[in-house]
């Protein structure tokens, strides 16, 4: 997507394993992208929906070795 500022997940190692990137920047929209696979697919999600889902991950907590 045009405009796109991707950034690194907060909560992805630097080991090389599951990563993932986010662009938060573009209105009414937040994407979502594997760091390995960057021409590959990406997830778009309306800025509420996204919110619920990291709130929820931080919730139920996120496993380190995934």
């Amino acid at each position: 997507m045009t405009g796109a500022r991707w950034r690194k997940s907060t909560k992805s190692g630097n080991n090389g394993g599951s990563c993932v990137e986010v662009a938060d920047n573009l209105t009414g929209v937040v994407l979502v992208r594997d760091t390995k696979d960057r021409a590959g697919g990406i997830l778009a999600f309306e800025p509420v929906a996204w919110q619920r889902f990291v709130d929820l991950a931080k919730e139920i907590g996120v496993r380190e070795d995934q």
